[in-house]
């Protein structure tokens, strides 16, 4: 009779340790926060020294930290919304995924794409 409690305690155990799709999108959130806070800097600090004095970079680092807050929060809200069936329901793996490689897009591609763009209008201007 001991075996079986035994069993079922361990198995809640590894359950309670096996992240589910809330737990898991909020990791990525965190990772890519510190990868896309990283490359921010980099990028926008490459920029700042090769622009003189100008001011847009620092619009460059203001329309950054504005666009991926308010994104993170939303992949937050979507996936902290399910219930703890659903946050299991292997049906939305699919859905995970997109969410997860738009999440990593946006982290890895946004600094860029805006650095590129303010520079250019620093260029025109």
């Amino acid at each position: 009779m001991a075996q079986p409690v035994e069993r079922s305690a361990r198995a809640h155990d590894a359950r309670q340790y096996t992240k589910d799709f809330r737990g898991r999108m909020s990791d990525h959130i965190a990772y890519a926060l510190l990868v896309y806070t990283g490359l921010q800097i980099f990028v926008t600090m490459a920029a700042l020294k090769g622009e003189g004095g100008s001011i847009l970079p620092y619009f460059a680092l203001i329309a950054l930290v504005a666009l991926i807050i308010p994104a993170c929060r939303a992949f937050e809200k979507r996936w902290n919304a399910l219930t703890d069936e659903q946050a299991n329901d292997l049906s939305l793996t699919g859905r995970f995924r997109r969410d997860v490689s738009f999440l990593w897009i946006l982290a890895i591609g946004l600094p860029f794409v805006l650095t590129a763009i303010f520079k250019a209008l620093a260029v025109s201007l």
